[in-house]
């Protein structure tokens, strides 16, 4: 795929805010704006998205180290724009877009436990994902709340854009 320096840049930009806001929301746990913003980014800025997740997945391991953890990130975002990216051409409620980011925050935790059964069995990853579960259910309420105010004046945002972007191409 092509990118044009206006791409890459506003990539780097999505980048940055996804980044920033991460690590801003770090101290609460499983409370961020993740979710909503790749469900956002997905929507508006797919053919981005190439250049977008790799840029953030570098940045939490550059930040929080390349632990086990981190391999997952490597599949566990790509699934959320997969959910997510056949939507795009409809119009959707920001009910419906807060129930997918709510579901996603309560598997988030069992898709993050793969790499544990697959490196110690069964016990490992069943114990890693249970122990999880109060995170699963705060991630799951933060994602959908977050959706809920944010989608709003997101949209607003990706109207105001619309002129300097082609959003035919993203």
């Amino acid at each position: 795929m092509k990118y044009t320096l206006r791409d890459i840049s506003f990539a780097a930009f999505l980048t940055a805010v996804l980044y920033v806001q991460q690590v801003a929301l770090s101290a609460l746990p499983n409370i961020q704006l993740c979710t909503v913003l790749l469900i956002w980014y997905t929507l508006h800025f797919s053919r981005l998205l190439p250049l977008v997740l790799p840029g953030f997945i570098l940045l939490e391991g550059i930040t929080y180290g390349f632990g086990i953890w981190w391999f997952s990130y490597l599949y566990v975002w790509a699934i959320l724009v997969l959910i997510v990216y056949p939507l795009r051409k409809k119009e959707l409620s920001p009910v419906l877009l807060a129930a997918i980011g709510g579901g996603f925050g309560l598997a988030f935790g069992f898709l993050c436990s793969l790499p544990y059964f697959a490196m110690g069995g069964v016990s490992l990853g069943f114990s890693y994902w249970i122990s999880g579960i109060p995170f699963d259910i705060a991630h799951c309420v933060g994602n959908a709340v977050a959706t809920l105010l944010l989608w709003k004046p997101l949209e607003f945002v990706a109207q105001r854009l619309r002129p300097y972007l082609d959003a035919k191409k993203h």
